[in-house]
């Protein structure tokens, strides 16, 4: 049969596979296990000949799975776990799929494969069971797409976000410069500054750029060694657009984080804007900028907390510029960074965003910390705020990681070494030994044997 009647025997595993599946089998047992493991298989070794037909196959399966109304705890696992054997069985076959692919496979996927896989991206909740889990496995089938079907995925520049945040490969580096330098313009023709809900454009957007950053910085410094015009162009226009939504400081303190990041990659929009006087086209860049500003010293608290995260990601982009290439993204940063301090390091009025913020606002305050040393580690300040024993155990904590982070993270030559604090050791002993008092007065725990450190070496560089 397989001989004569490739395309049925084709269709008869892929109907195998489907009768197989954990929401069409409602007792999983070994044997069944078993059974779809190597249907599984099968197809994805078949799909090197016939890829058509499997992919076609398994996505009309997954839009069936999709559209299937479940009652029960048990049914909804089953379900989730269809979808996951569905799309790690896709992910395979496209990881597979030849160079010279036909044209009409392209159309087909785009058509019929993209809109079910979007079911994962725009559906996602967070904290809903499964979701997260589904959103990845979905990513994956994304990012294995895109290598041999790029233009048919960046048709949709949302879906090239989600694939970024999950995967630290070179393709970020790709989706990055495509998704500054192409069709801004189309944020708005897929609809993707969602009024309702802008962090669906505004984290993946900043997700993207630090993924760029952290893992290649070689590449964003030589963003100011040589400025790219198409990248500043198509930043600008973005900011433009984004800028022209942001009209309730509700909207603001939504973009402002990503406004500025956008202003990072226009080396020369920002040394224009700080000069006294600019051009029309840069009027609202520069108000933006004073208005950050202004926002740091209070009033409006959405706005001080959206100026607090912006100005936070500023210092620590800067970080990743050598000083020497461009002096004034420097200056834009000692103009905010006295205000910055004073709003996170305040112990009197510890920083908080709400509830179920404090993971997130530790977070921030250990960015600024890094980000502060980096830029000048001879100004102490944050330090010693976090190192007197009357601060916050919050403000310990966060000293204590930053401190972490410094000695770990060091791979760009411009950034300070440890020893710049090796004079604070006996005051961070002290610190450390009334922390243990505290936690041992609190606890039931037998007591914890301290081991002494020469006086002489309090750290040591890791290798």
């Amino acid at each position: 049969m397989a001989a004569h009647k490739p395309v049925e025997w084709v269709q008869a595993v892929i109907s195998r596979f489907e009768e197989q599946l954990p929401i069409k089998v409602v007792h999983q047992n070994t044997h069944t296990k078993v059974s779809t493991e190597h249907n599984k298989e099968c197809l994805i070794n078949i799909s090197k000949y016939k890829f058509s037909l499997v992919i076609s196959g398994l996505t009309n399966i997954l839009k069936n799975v999709n559209n299937t109304r479940i009652f029960g705890e048990a049914s909804e696992k089953n379900l989730y776990l269809s979808q996951l054997i569905i799309l790690d069985t896709l992910e395979k076959c496209l990881a597979g799929q030849l160079k010279d692919c036909r044209r009409l496979d392209e159309t087909m996927l785009v058509k019929q494969l993209l809109p079910e896989i979007c079911h994962f991206i725009y559906t996602f909740r967070e904290g809903q069971q499964h979701a997260a889990e589904l959103r990845v496995s979905a990513s994956a089938v994304l990012f294995s797409l895109s290598c041999n079907n790029f233009n048919a995925v960046f048709s949709h520049k949302i879906l090239c976000l989600v694939v970024c945040e999950t995967h630290d490969t070179a393709y970020i580096i790709v989706i990055c410069s495509h998704l500054l330098m192409e069709t801004i313009q189309s944020y708005l023709d897929f609809g993707l500054i969602n009024l309702a809900a802008p962090n669906q454009t505004v984290r993946p957007c900043l997700q993207a750029f630090w993924n760029w950053v952290e893992n290649y910085p070689d590449e964003f410094t030589m963003l100011y060694q040589r400025p790219q015009a198409d990248m500043a162009e198509a930043a600008e226009k973005l900011f433009d657009l984004v800028d022209s939504f942001a009209e309730s400081a509700k909207r603001k303190a939504a973009v402002w984080p990503l406004q500025i990041i956008l202003l990072v990659l226009c080396p020369e929009i920002t040394h224009t804007i700080s000069k006294d006087t600019v051009e029309d086209s840069k009027a609202n860049k520069k108000l933006f900028l004073e208005n950050l500003r202004k926002a740091l010293g209070g009033g409006n608290k959405q706005l001080t907390e959206s100026a607090a995260v912006a100005c936070v990601k500023l210092c620590k982009a800067s970080t990743y510029i050598n000083w020497e290439d461009h002096s004034t993204i420097f200056l834009l940063v000692q103009s905010i960074v006295i205000d910055l301090k004073a709003l996170l390091f305040n112990t009197a009025k510890p920083f908080w965003r709400g509830t179920g913020s404090q993971n997130a606002d530790v977070e921030l305050m250990m960015d600024c910390f890094v980000s502060c040393f980096r830029i000048n580690p001879h100004n102490n300040q944050q330090f010693k705020v976090c190192l007197a024993s009357s601060s916050p155990s919050t403000f310990h904590f966060v000293l204590v990681n930053s401190l972490h982070r410094i000695i770990t993270n060091s791979h760009l030559d411009w950034w300070p070494k440890i020893d710049t604090v090796y004079c604070y050791s006996g005051e961070l002993r002290f610190m450390f030994a009334d922390t243990l008092t505290k936690v041992q007065g609190l606890a039931t725990h037998p007591p914890i044997r301290m081991t002494p450190i020469p006086p002489f070496c309090p750290f040591k560089e890791h290798a």
